[in-house]
């Protein structure tokens, strides 16, 4: 899988319903192993600049047994299995990095939207991370700016998909030592 230059665009208000239709789509492809499926990232949060690309989460119990189960349905819908098995585990954590696994599903924009479909298991901490990402933006909308402006320009300078993550991973972990305050003083949960 090539690391392409990364491409920020302003928020486009149809990603919700794009979003939504394909979630549609995938209770009804994937049955009840799918516990959960929700939109996140950049594309989940009104008027923050992010890649085309929706990030949906699908919350399962287990990995191995998704993996194998979902395979066939996803290709079916033009996902391709992508060898990227594990989050970033965030500065601080003293967290097993195999809390941190994952496995991921892409699909590249032809006919449909392109989406990078992340999936993990109920209650572990990168599940948890990318609901309070999302969560913690929706509330303070004040935020987005900045952070899309720190996004946009790192884009700008970085030469391919992989320097840009390895870059925007400490400032993601800022962040969230921020939404963490706030979910323990609001009683946030997933």
């Amino acid at each position: 899988m090539a690391l392409l230059k990364p491409v920020r665009v302003t928020f486009r208000s149809d990603w919700a319903n794009e979003a939504a239709e394909l979630i549609a789509t995938l209770r009804a492809d994937l049955g009840e192993m799918a516990h959960r499926i929700e939109h996140i990232g950049s594309t989940a949060i009104p008027l923050m600049p992010a890649k085309d690309v929706l990030d949906l989460q699908v919350s399962v119990v287990d990995l191995g047994q998704a993996s194998c189960s979902f395979d066939g349905p996803l290709r079916s819908l033009g996902f391709e299995r992508s060898p990227y098995e594990a989050d970033h585990v965030p500065a601080g954590r003293s967290d097993d990095p195999a809390d941190w696994t994952k496995r991921l599903w892409v699909r590249r924009a032809d006919s449909s939207s392109a989406v990078n479909l992340h999936v993990r298991r109920i209650d572990s901490p990168n599940e948890r991370l990318a609901l309070l990402f999302r969560d913690w933006f929706l509330a303070h909308p004040d935020a987005v700016p900045a952070y899309g402006t720190f996004k946009s320009s790192l884009a700008e300078i970085s030469e391919s998909t992989g320097i840009y993550a390895d870059v925007k991973d400490p400032v993601v972990d800022l962040v969230i030592a921020v939404a963490e305050t706030w979910a323990a003083q609001t009683n946030w949960r997933p």
